[in-house]
């Protein structure tokens, strides 16, 4: 009751009240720590702690993308990077998200197929880079299959997991209706498995412009990293700095396109750390 008085050595509880954040105010603060580090940036080039030999400074660099995509060099490897990248990505999404459903839902795709996996999945796919160049050769198919190969794991591990997560009584209870076993998986044990799924999304999304790089560094004659090769040749560290830049863009993006989808697909949950 409101009169009560708590015994001695306690106090009465008091409910946790949760000040509601503005989206700008949000943006804001996610904002200030890149726009510290350019501050920082700047002043050290202004200053002359930061050389142009080592690193260009931030107008040098926004000359040197003026001139990328003046003369269409940076929009042609804008655009082959995000072929070779999405491309691998859709491959491995498919692949990570098959063998997961398998080796999560069936027994007998576990005991088939997950110790298989779960060792390749130990193998560093950088290690994959001199065998791929014996058997494909340098061209598009060794750089796409080599993303494919990074993304896989992510997506299998998190598919996996949402799958073998997903209530047995519910699955029984579909299954005593009559519901067919693909029917199941679409309808029943996939929504169930959602955030698992989006987790496993967001990694590989991430992993292919990890894979990117490494891809475009077997004998690249387009992309972003033959971009960087040819700057590195010349010292252009501008340049260097733009292809960087452009690759940490690339990662940000994936990660805002899956929050999105987070968003649209799972609107109740509530953002991380809101409740902090």
């Amino acid at each position: 009751m409101s009169g009560t008085v708590p015994p001695p050595g306690l106090v009465r509880p008091q409910p946790r009240r949760h000040r509601a954040r503005g989206r700008t105010y949000s943006a804001t603060v996610r904002a200030a720590g890149p726009i510290a580090l350019l501050a920082l940036w700047w002043a050290a080039s202004a200053t002359g702690l930061l050389t142009p030999d080592v690193l260009a400074s931030p107008a040098e660099v926004l000359r040197a993308v003026g001139e990328l995509w003046g003369n269409g060099q940076l929009p042609d490897a804008l655009t082959t990077s995000l072929t070779r990248s999405g491309l691998g990505l859709l491959i491995g999404l498919a692949a990570g998200l098959t063998l997961g459903i398998t080796t999560g839902f069936t027994r007998l795709g576990d005991e088939l197929l997950d110790s298989s996996v779960q060792t390749l999945r130990t193998i560093p796919f950088l290690s994959l880079v001199p065998l791929f160049m014996v058997w494909f050769g340098i061209n598009e198919t060794a750089k796409i299959l080599l993303i494919a190969v990074a993304t896989t794991f992510p997506m299998y591990v998190s598919t996996t997991s949402g799958v073998r997560d997903t209530d047995p009584k519910l699955i029984e209870a579909m299954r005593s209706f009559g519901m067919g076993r693909l029917a199941l998986v679409r309808q029943v044990v996939l929504p169930g498995a959602l955030p698992s799924l989006l987790a496993g999304l967001r990694l590989s999304m991430t992993l292919s412009v990890i894979a990117l790089i490494a891809a475009e560094e077997i004998n690249a004659t387009a992309g972003i990293g033959y971009l960087m090769s040819q700057a590195q040749s010349y010292a252009r560290t501008d340049i260097l700095a733009v292809c960087i830049l452009v690759y940490g863009l690339l990662g940000l993006t994936a990660d805002v396109v899956v929050r999105l989808l987070e968003r649209v697909l799972m609107p109740w949950r509530t953002p991380q750390g809101a409740t902090r």
